[in-house]
This record gives structure tokens, C-alpha cells and sequence, in this order.
């Protein structure tokens, strides 16, 4: 399937994504409330930790591994069957040692506790590795749609108060483990049984060990950050930077879907010897994503102060301050995942990546503690935009002689000029017109519109391939 077919696939369901928070979360914020939206991201924020030992690093070398061996169907098997005996293996014993910290260790919210275990079971059944790898996009997001839609209509027919938090863990957590199972049903087109031997599945630990490293540096910021606020400071402040972060992730999910689609190609593409066409798929990219990324975190900046507290509720008026500081990331993760996605991953350069994620936990967790006490919420932003900031940072460092980073600046940097205008604006029409949702509506297409326009005659102007082909053949249409 094509790159551009598979994007529309990914971008479209990421656009899902979108929508759907729009009309669960204030719903959720209001009924279970903000100390019922803490416990759900607090107690989910443990159990990740157990899902994660349990995939290892096993996303990112099946999509890689799967991709390398796609077009030989013996192959194909046998690289499958051998990452999935791994898989099985870690995600027993990780339910084995969930089971155990759950009676023995929990002694508050254990009832959510016992329904977060669904989520380590799913990740026994978790195959979408495989189908990224063979960028079979359309099944994954065809499932993905239908169960989230799903999922949204059970939220708000079965979750009416705030004694309704463990139905809302329940249909979250089912949502996820159904998901998984249904792929199940497709694998039998794509491989056939064959013996592996015990040779076949230890050569591939090292390598999936490899990429768990900096998975688990990774999360240190995505996740401990909600462990660490519970445990330094108070669950309300949980439910600040969990709305806070699911905001970000919106436009964070659409950027890095470009990735998600690129990864297979590239792996591909680099076992076929092809370095140049990847080179220029990269060019593309980073132009792409960080047209996306500008655009995203000054448009967040400047609509936050009206959409939040219509979005969220008058309780997480905080989240404004957290939002606009979190945006920053964007830039951050947008900018790191064209590199590591389509560059050092498929390159396997996963030194690079490991270091750079450990320095990124590193710097968080010392963040962290010095200001979660202190300052709550707030302090964990700061600590993973300086995170973000150093993986980024040092990416770029370790790759510049191989990639023209210098032209990549140069040429997005531009980006920031449409997106302060576009902030300004946005603010100035915040201030003289009542905080609606029609006021909100209104800065988004106001806004979005100066942006797009000015980006648009830029990179028509510096002969940005992607927009010049979508010209030509509007021209050759025309025609």
C-alpha cells in the first residue's frame, strides 16, 4: 500500500482521536470529577509500567524486523512466531507479578486496581507490531475506529456519576483488550505455522532489550510524572496534568502518525539499499511535521485561555498555565520522532536513541523532584519540556553529519513568524468577545486560516516538493 494512502488511513483515525476527547472529556471531567479523573490516570499510570515489561521493546523491532522480511512469507513466519514466543513469555510473568503487587502491596482504589489488569492481558494478544511492519494501516485503523466509537457510546450510556469510576476503568480497559483480539482473526492470511527452534527465539531478546531501554527512559516522563505528582502532591493535581497532557497529545497524535507510516517504508527501503530515497522521504517529512507542530503548539498558546475552561470546566481552570507551557513539547517530540522513526530506528542506530531518551529521564526526574512538591502539575511540565527538549537536542547532535540539519532549521524556522501572528490574533479576539464555544470556533478557523495562508505562499515560494506536486496536478486537473 502507498505512503499516501496508509497517512490518510493513520491521519484519519488520528483526526478520531481528536474528535472523540472533544466530547468524552468534559463529560468525564464533569461527572467523575477531577479526583476521579486522578485515580483512573494514577492507577493506569502503574499498570503501564507492567504493560511495558511486558511488550519490552518489541513495537519498534517486530515493525522493524517484520518490515526487513515482509515480501518472503517463510521468513515473514518465522521473525513473527519468534518476537510473539518473547511476547507471550515477559506478558505472563508481568500478570504474574501485577497479580501479586495488587494483593499484597495496593491497600487504596484496588478494586480499579484489579480492572487495570486487562490491560497487561491485552498486551498478550497486542499483534499490531506485525501489521504496521507489513503496513497493512487500513485493518488496524478500521478496527481502532469502530472500537473507540464503541467505547465513547458505553461511556455515556453506563458512566452517570462519580460511583460510576470503576464502569469508566471497565470500558476503557475492554475497549483496548477486544481491540487487540479481533486482529487475531486476519494473522492466518499473512503467515503460516512453522517449527522455530529455541535459537530462533533468544536471537531475538538482544535486540528487543535493546529498544526497551530507551522505551522505559521514555516513560519515566510520560508516565512517572502522574506517579510522582500523586505521591509528592495531591491527586487533584493527577487530574490537572492528565487533561493537560490529553490535550497536547491531540495534535502530538496526528504529527507523529506520519512516523508510524514511515517506519516499515524506510526499514525497507534501508534493506534494499535505497539510502538516498530515504533521505529525501526524511526532507519531506521533518518539512511537514514541523509546519504541523508550529502551528499546533502556537494555536494551543493562544486558544487555551477560552476553550479550557469551556472544554474541562470552571475545576481545571489550572490547566491553562499547563497547557501553554506543555505545548513547547511539540515542537520537541515532532522534530526527535522524524529522527528517530526514519533515521536512527530504521538505520538501527539505536545507541543514539538509547542515550538520548536516558538523558531525557535523567533530566525530568531530577526536575521532577525538585519542583513537584513545590509547585505540583506545573513543576512535572517543566521537567518534561526540558525532557523533550534534551532528547531532541541530542538526536540532532549525533545525526548532523549524515542529515542536512542545518537546511532543515533554516527552512522551518520560518514557521515561527505565521504562528506568532496567528497567537496574537487569536488572543486579541479571546479578549473582545465573550468566552464561548462559538468564540472558541471562531479563533480556530480565524487562526488556523492566517497560518495555513502564510505557510502555504512560503513554501510555494522556496519550491516545497509536496505542495508544489499537489499544484501541478490541481493544474494538470484544470487542464
Amino acid at each position: 500500500m502507498s505512503i499516501k494512502k496508509n497517512l490518510i488511513y493513520n491521519v484519519t483515525y488520528q483526526m478520531l482521536i481528536l474528535i472523540l476527547p472533544l466530547i468524552t472529556t468534559p463529560y468525564i471531567s464533569r461527572v467523575i470529577g477531577v479526583d476521579g479523573v486522578g485515580v483512573q490516570s494514577y492507577t493506569y499510570s502503574i499498570v503501564n509500567y507492567f504493560v511495558l515489561f511486558a511488550m519490552l521493546g518489541i513495537n519498534n523491532h517486530g515493525n522493524r524486523s517484520v518490515a526487513m522480511v515482509r515480501d518472503n512469507k517463510e521468513n515473514l513466519s518465522r521473525v513473527f512466531l519468534s518476537i510473539y514466543s518473547v511476547q507471550v513469555i515477559i506478558s505472563l510473568i508481568m500478570i504474574i507479578f501485577y497479580s501479586i503487587y495488587v494483593y499484597f502491596i495496593v491497600d487504596k482504589y484496588k478494586i480499579i486496581f484489579l480492572i487495570q489488569l486487562i490491560y497487561i492481558i491485552s498486551a498478550l494478544f497486542d499483534i499490531n507490531w506485525f501489521f504496521f511492519g507489513i503496513e497493512e494501516f487500513k485493518l488496524t485503523v478500521i478496527r481502532n475506529t469502530i472500537i473507540k466509537l464503541l467505547s465513547v457510546l458505553s461511556i455515556f450510556i453506563f458512566v452517570k456519576d462519580k460511583n460510576d469510576l470503576y464502569i469508566y476503568s471497565l470500558i476503557l480497559a475492554l475497549g483496548v483488550l477486544i481491540g487487540q483480539l479481533i486482529l487475531w482473526k486476519f494473522i492466518g492470511r499473512y503467515i503460516k505455522l512453522i517449527k522455530i527452534d529455541i535459537n530462533n527465539i533468544l536471537e531475538q531478546i538482544k535486540p528487543i532489550l535493546i529498544l526497551f531501554i530507551p522505551i522505559v527512559a521514555i516513560s519515566i516522563y510520560k508516565i512517572m510524572d502522574k506517579i510522582m505528582i500523586g505521591s509528592m502532591n495531591t491527586i487533584t493535581q493527577v487530574g490537572f496534568y492528565e487533561n493537560s497532557e490529553k490535550i497536547i497529545n491531540i495534535p502530538i497524535g496526528i504529527i507523529v502518525a506520519l512516523g508510524t507510516v514511515m517506519l516499515p517504508k524506510i526499514s525497507n527501503l534501508e534493506a534494499k539499499g535505497k539510502k538516498n530515497q530515504s533521505k529525501k522521504y526524511i526532507s519531506i517529512s521533518m518539512d511537514f511535521v514541523m509546519f504541523m507542530a508550529f502551528g499546533s503548539m502556537f494555536g494551543l498558546i493562544g486558544v487555551s485561555p477560552v476553550l479550557i475552561p469551556i472544554f474541562l470546566g470552571k475545576e481545571f481552570i489550572q490547566c491553562i498555565d499547563i497547557v501553554s507551557i506543555l505545548s513547547v513539547t511539540i515542537l520537541f517530540i515532532a522534530w526527535a520522532n522524524v529522527i528517530r522513526m526514519q533515521f536512527l530506528i530504521p538505520k538501527k542506530k539505536d545507541k543514539i536513541y538509547i542515550v538520548s531518551t536516558i538523558l531525557g529521564a535523567i533530566v525530568n526526574l531530577v526536575i521532577n523532584l525538585l519542583l513537584i512538591r513545590k509547585y505540583g502539575a506545573i513543576g512535572a511540565t517543566i521537567g518534561t519540556v526540558l525532557a523533550e527538549a534534551t532528547v531532541a537536542i541530542y538526536q540532532t547532535i549525533k545525526v548532523k553529519e549524515e542529515l542536512d540539519i542545518n537546511t532543515y532549521i533554516k527552512r522551518n524556522m520560518f514557521f515561527v513568524i505565521p504562528g506568532i501572528f496567528m497567537c496574537l490574533i487569536i488572543r486579541y479576539i479571546g479578549l473582545v468577545l465573550n468566552k464561548t464555544i462559538l468564540t472558541g470556533i471562531i479563533q480556530i478557523i480565524v487562526g488556523g486560516s492566517i497560518y495555513c495562508l502564510i505557510g502555504i505562499i512560503y513554501m510555494i515560494r522556496n519550491k516545497n516538493e509536496v505542495v508544489n506536486q499537489i499544484l501541478k496536478r490541481y493544474n494538470f486537473m484544470k487542464k
